[in-house]
């Protein structure tokens, strides 16, 4: 091809990507005035991960444990590098090349981008369906909420989608270079609940394509592409493998694996999360019509309401502006079947629309996927409310692993943009007229606009626009007459707005009929109106209020507190009270913390804490709460006593700083053990230990003890003397030998930490439910704990090979899909 050639052909395309550049930065202008999102969630990762980064920092090496929080956990979890990992290296190529949060959209867009141009569509309407997902609001709620895995798992997977479809459709080595390379990307992004709802929706693809390759006699292109596919994916899941494997051993020892403890009547856990748990943000299945309709269940949890509100209004009233004008700023308007949310599912009343739309019109039988995957993906997403969630929970391979069910909304979103821009495709392809236009067009409008008209103008006889939290809140009755009058006002406000939509896209449409417009015109200004109709929404989530300036946002000071226990050098932990014990990583940026932030916790730590420390606490907070404090209280924490709590932050000032004298230290000799029959005895021992004087051990373990003769030595000491996240040291001197406790979290038995007594390798084992201990001999002697991370160490080798091996398949594919003859995808005009 002439260059002359080359060049007018890539010119449409630099234009849209230099819109999608302009389009962003409008969006987000405070990156021009020098201003960031303070995201929460990167807040609390960064929290988590600072020892790690710090001690980075220092030495140059990531460690593979940090005891940051949790008391302890691998380091993985919230941040290390994985070296031998190609395509991480790249995937963060582009997202380094623009300010956070333009990079996460213009990723967004050039993703879907990528995927429809792939697919032949036009410069245009591939610029729409780009900005149908980029700005669908999840896509934005999530960058306003800090999910920046999410963010980048979302950006890479549309490519994988071309890949999948232009393999099946005889183009193997395109399809399979496409699918391999970017779904490496996409695992760069980490977020495998993501990953595992595309999985299922491409295994409905394939059982589509199978079912019409039997039928037409296909079947060898069928399974040539199917092995194309599976090694491109495999090698890619492949150069994620250090990453992979040690996020598949820790999910056996987190709340996401299998329990020790059984419940009466039950037996032992099958594995995967609690059911309730799973599904406590369950979308209802009325609420899925925020897809349509942004405000139809109140938006978020908390949401700005103006002066001319009725909840406005009325708390003037009762208590003037100045209260009114704080409580609207984040008025509980939500009134949906979750606990609480940041904003809906919206993926624009256009788009809704328009996939309606492309149901009659599209002939070709993808459309079949589209809508199969679609009800699946919102069926998961209604959780507890769908009968067969619980069928999946119970079956469904890894369906049980996950939490938040809601996220399968994300993927809706690129299905609904996909069927819709496949409809304007179809439109402006075909010989289309009012006659054969006409019957298509007026169903599509009554499911979509009539029905938002629907909802407009019978809201108040349908809902009672009352919310769970109403009398969890205690509001009183005048409040909540007017917070119901203002919800059922956002519905009728936000249907009749996309009816208004849907009118002007529909007019758009017969405009192109009736050629008073042409294919290129239709494309750009149905571009324009999902623009607006997506820009207004995502604003009310994602605005300019939300930024501040770069070193502001997210940064989290030491307080008066703080600094007084960072005064003392010593190692211990810290548990404040000030913020949630569980859901709160900012102490980890300070200190070693009892509590922390992860979605995923390691189970027997979680089970301490619901069986041991809970009560502890409250056991705590009592007796500070009384009119004197007596310090015997802190001899009946046993729990935070073992996990070496020598201090409580109760405040921010310096005297608000509550010592533990009981706190045991770093290791020490106990004077006696007992051995149980099960886990379910061990936890339960542990409520009325005594730790520094007794271990308890479960029975399974008692074979390290079998012919010890324990006789306890009143002089003898076991000290910390050097300290690394992923290696102390320690120094002990007895008389006898000794049973020693250690206060670190036990993991995976002696396959990562690796115990020694001068230098040769010892085996240790669990107590008191959570710990580990060790028997160790008479005399003075040097006991190391080294984590060894061997896992990672297996999967850093896959990932090398299966690196190189990728990017050979991807420059190979390549190579064959240009020099062979392979039958092209139908072209759009």
């Amino acid at each position: 091809m002439k260059k002359g050639n080359i060049l007018q052909k890539s010119l449409p395309h630099v234009g849209v990507l230099l819109a999608f550049l302009v389009i962003t930065f409008v969006y987000f202008s405070p990156v021009f005035e020098g201003k960031t999102l303070a995201k929460n969630d990167v807040v609390q990762s960064q929290g988590a991960a600072a020892e790690v980064l710090a001690y980075r920092e220092k030495t140059g090496k990531f460690p593979l444990w940090t005891n940051s929080m949790f008391g302890g956990m691998p380091a993985y979890l919230v941040g290390t590098d994985y070296p031998n990992s190609w395509s991480t290296k790249l995937g963060r190529v582009f997202i380094n090349l623009f300010p956070d949060p333009v990079n996460y959209v213009l990723l967004y867009l050039v993703g879907f981008y990528i995927l429809l141009v792939a697919l032949n569509f036009s410069p245009g309407l591939a610029a729409l369906g780009s900005v149908a997902f980029a700005f669908s609001s999840y896509n934005l709620i999530n960058i306003e909420a800090g999910h920046i895995s999410k963010a980048l798992a979302m950006g890479y997977l549309p490519p994988i989608i071309a890949g999948v479809i232009l393999a099946f459709r005889g183009r193997y080595w395109v399809g399979g270079a496409l699918a391999g390379l970017f779904m490496a990307l996409h695992l760069y992004g980490n977020h495998i609940q993501i990953t595992y709802y595309l999985l299922v929706t491409l295994a409905i693809y394939g059982v589509i394509e199978l079912v019409y390759a039997a039928r037409e006699g296909r079947l060898k292109t069928f399974l040539t592409a199917a092995a194309v596919l599976a090694v491109a994916v495999g090698l890619a899941f492949g150069s994620h493998a250090s990453r992979l494997m040690v996020t598949n051993e820790y999910a056996r020892e987190s709340i996401r694996g299998t329990s020790d403890l059984t419940r009466a009547g039950s037996g032992p856990s099958r594995g995967g999360l609690d059911r309730e748990y799973a599904f406590s943000w369950s979308y209802g299945k009325m609420e899925t019509f925020t897809l349509l309709i942004p405000h139809f269940r109140g938006g978020g949890s908390g949401v700005g309401l103006g002066p001319s509100s009725a909840t406005f209004e009325a708390i003037e009233r009762q208590a003037g502006r100045d209260q009114a004008r704080q409580f609207a700023a984040q008025a509980p308007l939500y009134w949906g079947d979750q606990p609480f949310t940041g904003g809906p599912a919206y993926a624009g009343a256009v788009v809704c629309f328009l996939f309606v739309l492309g149901l009659f019109l599209v002939k070709d039988r993808i459309k079949w996927w589209l809508l199969a995957s679609t009800f699946v993906l919102i069926s998961f997403a209604w959780g507890k409310y769908f009968f067969l969630n619980d069928v999946f929970f119970d079956y469904l391979p890894f369906f049980n692993k996950f939490r938040a069910v809601t996220m399968a909304l994300t993927l809706v979103q690129v299905y609904l943009a996909l069927g819709a821009v496949l409809a304007v495709r179809e439109l402006v392809t075909g010989a289309y007229t009012w006659t054969s236009l006409k019957k298509p067009l007026a169903w599509s409008l009554g499911l979509t606009a009539g029905v938002a008209l629907l909802f407009a103008l019978l809201a108040g006889a349908l809902f009672d626009f009352s919310a769970t939290s109403d009398t969890q809140q205690g509001l009183p009755a005048w409040l909540l007459e007017a917070l119901r009058s203002d919800r059922e006002s956002a519905l009728r406000t936000d249907a009749i707005r996309s009816v208004f939509f849907i009118l002007a896209a529909a007019g758009l449409l017969l405009a192109y009929v009736y050629k008073r417009l042409n294919a290129t015109v239709l494309a750009a200004t149905l571009s324009l109106l999902v623009l607006v109709d997506l820009f207004a929404v995502d604003k009310r989530y994602l605005n300019n209020e939300d930024f501040a300036p770069k070193r502001q946002a997210g940064k989290v000071e030491p307080t008066a507190a703080n600094q007084a226990i960072l005064r003392d050098t010593t190692h211990y932990r810290v548990l404040n009270l000030t913020v949630s014990p569980t859901d709160d990583a900012t102490t980890s940026y300070f200190h070693r913390s009892v509590g922390g932030y992860h979605a995923a916790k390691l189970q027997r730590y979680q089970q301490l804490y619901d069986t041991v420390i809970r009560a502890e606490l409250q056991r705590l907070v009592t007796g500070l709460q009384g009119q004197s404090f007596s310090p015997a209280v802190f001899n009946q924490l046993p729990g935070l006593n073992m996990l070496n709590t020598k201090y409580f932050i109760l405040g921010a000032e310096a005297q608000a700083v509550l010592e533990n004298p009981a706190a045991l230290g770093n290791a020490w000799f106990v004077r006696e053990y007992r051995v149980v029959p099960d886990a379910n005895a061990e936890i339960q021992a542990v409520k009325n230990l005594d730790p520094a004087r007794t271990a308890v051990v479960d029975a399974r373990y008692g074979k390290n003890l079998m012919d010890f003769d324990l006789r306890p030595d009143s002089a003898a000491s076991i000290r910390l003397t050097a300290y690394s996240p992923d290696r102390l040291v320690y120094q002990s001197s007895a008389a006898t030998p000794q049973l020693a406790v250690f206060s670190e979290v036990y993991y995976q038995g002696n396959n990562d930490w690796q115990a020694y007594v001068d230098g040769q390798p010892v085996p240790h084992f669990r107590a008191n439910y959570l710990l580990r201990a060790m028997r160790v001999p008479a005399g003075s002697h040097k006991v190391e704990f080294v984590y060894t991370g061997n896992t990672y160490k297996k999967g850093e080798t896959i990932a090398l090979v299966s690196s190189v091996l990728l990017l050979g398949f991807v420059a190979g594919a390549a190579f064959l899909g240009t020099r062979r003859k392979e039958e092209p995808v139908k072209q759009a005009h």
